[in-house]
């Protein structure tokens, strides 16, 4: 039977043209009359039979690729991709990279969306060139693109190019605000906030060292860090990393990455320095590590569990907006 003959258009219907084009191949594909790997009618194969516009087809098709039904090859040929005609959300997770945080985040999300939608899970891995190839690559491919941007500027342009409902994850740009749905990071405000409550035990130290190498790291963390200092008079220094330092007796260490809050560890013990009394340390973003190393590292982190499940949430009830994820000051004995 010929594939044409699996298209049912009918002008009396209120359904619009390209969604009968649609019903009519996921009916197919449920009633088992096109299977995976079956090759498509050309666009122009169903503007001729029909008397349609290529747009009304192209949307059609578009459609189904979004879902992971459909697939373009070279030559411009469609083929059958999935048959899994239930799953209308397929979702492409672009993420800066993988750590012990984001992978919660990664697993809280997968368990709230519980298979109701194809998940893609794609790294860029703060390499612009990445970011924008696989992007662009992908567009049309899916119906939601939830992307971290991190510190990328100038990306509104790109972004907006997406065939699809698009959330912003973890950094929310200045540029993006107000523009899409986000669950988001205010990095500013939690480390300020955070550092305030534990301002009864930072003050035991005469000193505060922010570990803090830039690059990928938001600048706002930086800031909140500043202002809290200055705000209660508190010596403060900020370096890009530990080499040739000597940690001191009364000074407080505030680290980003694991790797720093390591080598600070490794630092107090060779010199002697009993932690949480002699030397002071807070590590940003917990992890279930940090509740044992050194007796339990103080933290200041996001919930990245409860962010993976409110960007689920935000996804499967197809809601707009802009959440600010909480945080929270988790005392342990390094400080």
């Amino acid at each position: 039977m010929d594939k044409l003959d699996y298209i049912k258009i009918d002008s009396k219907l209120s359904v619009s043209k390209y969604k009968q084009i649609v019903n009519s191949i996921v009916s197919s594909i449920g009633d088992g009359l096109l299977k995976k790997g079956d090759r498509m009618p050309s666009i122009n194969a169903i503007c001729s039979r029909f008397e349609l516009s290529r747009d009304t087809v192209l949307a059609a098709y578009n459609d189904l690729k979004s879902r992971g039904i459909l697939s373009a090859h070279p030559g411009k040929a469609y083929y059958i991709e999935s048959t899994n005609v239930d799953v209308e959300q397929n979702i492409m997770l672009l993420y800066d990279e993988l750590n012990a945080f984001k992978e919660e985040m990664y697993n809280s999300f997968i368990k709230r969306i519980n298979g109701k939608a194809n998940v893609d899970l794609y790294f860029h891995n703060f390499n612009r060139k990445i970011f924008d190839y696989l992007l662009r690559e992908n567009n049309y491919k899916y119906t939601a693109y939830v992307i971290m941007p991190t510190q990328f500027t100038d990306i509104a342009e790109i972004i907006r190019e997406l065939n699809g409902k698009v959330y912003i994850l973890d950094q929310l740009p200045i540029e993006l605000k107000y523009r899409y749905p986000a669950v988001y990071q205010n990095f500013d405000k939690q480390v300020y906030a955070g550092l305030s409550e534990a301002k009864h035990l930072i003050l035991k130290y005469r000193k505060i060292i922010f570990v803090y190498p830039g690059g990928k790291e938001p600048e706002s963390e930086l800031r909140g860090f500043i202002r809290f200092c200055k705000e209660i008079g508190m010596p403060f220094e900020i370096s890009s990393d530990l080499v040739e330092r000597t940690p001191r007796q009364g000074e407080a260490y505030m680290v980003v990455n694991d790797q720093h809050l390591v080598e600070i560890v490794k630092l107090a013990r060779a010199n002697l320095l009993e932690i949480g009394k002699d030397l002071g340390i807070i590590s940003l973003n917990d992890t279930p590590l940090k509740e044992v190393v050194a007796n339990g590292i103080t933290t200041i982190s996001t919930n990245f569990g409860m962010m993976g499940e409110i960007l689920a949430e935000q996804i499967l009830q197809k809601k707009s907006e802009q959440i600010e994820n909480p945080f929270s000051l988790i005392v342990r004995e390094s400080l």
